[in-house]
């Protein structure tokens, strides 16, 4: 199963009623192994959800967004890019790419909060959700990989924002302010450092 390492950013934080921004995403095949990179701007239908405090986290103005392309275009777009990254060949003609996306799992930081809003755009645009139902969220694997490591006497991360776990493992941003690529980048480094982690585990009988 492929994974598509996502991170979204948004006008706010309701997803019926604030919209995607930015979306950068990271994708792998089934052995993590990096197949390609992915990150554009949205311009926002709904103007008027656009808040200020949004815009301190990931410093983008409506000015920055005037030439981005709509979500209806976005969505179709990045799922051909998957399917290509992939490599597979498409054998209909056809704009349900679920056949194809079908085993695709979403990751992320939170990751839910992201599918909400995807879903939520795909509602709005009609769109058929062409992506696997499993997903795989880094703040619950570390919440459970420092409650054991915090056992065992190991140091652990006080919080669990992306910027903490990151830090443990030694990771930074680059920049203050959010970039979806960026945090989808630095999510999937630290998910590979969990993986790492728990294989190495053993249990005591």
């Amino acid at each position: 199963m492929p994974f598509l390492v996502l991170d979204l950013e948004m006008t706010g934080p309701e997803p019926d009623w604030n919209e995607i921004i930015q979306v950068g995403a990271v994708l792998f095949d089934d052995n993590w192994v990096e197949k390609g990179q992915y990150l554009t701007n949205v311009y926002p239908e709904n103007e008027d959800a656009f808040s200020s405090s949004s815009e301190k986290i990931h410093n983008l103005s409506l000015a920055d967004l005037e030439d981005a392309p709509m979500i209806y275009d976005v969505l179709p777009e990045m799922e051909d890019w998957i399917i290509e990254k992939l490599g597979i060949r498409k054998t209909q003609n056809t704009t349900d790419n679920t056949p194809y996306l079908r085993d695709v799992i979403i990751c992320g930081q939170s990751v839910i909060n992201d599918i909400n809003f995807l879903k939520e755009a795909y509602r709005l645009e009609k769109l058929k959700w062409p992506y696997s139902r499993t997903l795989v969220d880094l703040h619950t694997l570390a919440y459970f990989l420092f409650r054991i490591l915090k056992k065992n006497g190991k140091p652990v991360p006080a919080r669990l924002s992306l910027k903490d776990i990151a830090g443990h493992f030694g990771f930074e941003r680059e920049s203050e302010h959010h970039n979806a690529l960026e945090d989808a980048i630095l999510t999937a480094q630290c998910m590979k450092e969990v993986f790492k982690l728990a294989d190495k585990l053993q249990l005591s009988q």
